[in-house]
C-alpha cells in the first residue's frame, strides 16, 4: 500500500498551468489522490479559489468553479478548522519556522496522518514527525 499523501494548494493551482510538465504532474497527484490515499484541507480549497478566482489570467468561471469544487477538490477533502489545528500550527510554527500558512498546512497534513506532503514552496525531503515534505517538480537523481 502506498502512503498516504496531502496536496498543498500549488500543486492545484499547477492542475490549470500553462507549464505542461508540472501541469501533467500535478493532475496526476489530484487523479492519485481520488484513487489511493490522497487529500487536502479546507486551506487548500480556499486558497485555490482566491488564485482562480483573482490570480488567474483567465479566471474560471462561476460555474466551472463549483463542478470543480464540487467534483474534484471537495471528495478529498479531510481536515477543517478545529482549535487542535491551530494549537498545532502555533507548534510547527514556532519549532520548524515556517510561515503560519504553511504551519497550518503542514499540521492538515499531520492531522490527515499522511506520510508526504506535496508542495512546491517548501523545503523538499524535510521530515516533520512522521511527515516528509516532497517537490513532485525536482527531477531526483
Amino acid at each position: 500500500m502506498k502512503d498516504k499523501f496531502f496536496i498543498d494548494t500549488n500543486i492545484v493551482v499547477y492542475a490549470f498551468s500553462l507549464e505542461l510538465e508540472k501541469k501533467v504532474i500535478a493532475k496526476q497527484l489530484i487523479k492519485d489522490a481520488h484513487k489511493k490515499d490522497g487529500c487536502l484541507s479546507f486551506q487548500v480549497i480556499q486558497e485555490f479559489l482566491n488564485t482562480s478566482t483573482k490570480k488567474f489570467k483567465i479566471p474560471l468561471k462561476k460555474e466551472d468553479t463549483q463542478r470543480y469544487l464540487r467534483e474534484i477538490l471537495f471528495p478529498i477533502c479531510e481536515v477543517f478548522p478545529s482549535e487542535k489545528l491551530y494549537y498545532n500550527s502555533l507548534d510547527i510554527y514556532e519549532q520548524f519556522k515556517y510561515s503560519f500558512y504553511d504551519s497550518l498546512i503542514i499540521s492538515a497534513a499531520l492531522e490527515s496522518n499522511c506520510k508526504i506532503l506535496y508542495s512546491e514552496d517548501l523545503q523538499n525531503n524535510q521530515k516533520i514527525y512522521d511527515l516528509t515534505i516532497k517537490n513532485p517538480f525536482l527531477k531526483e537523481i
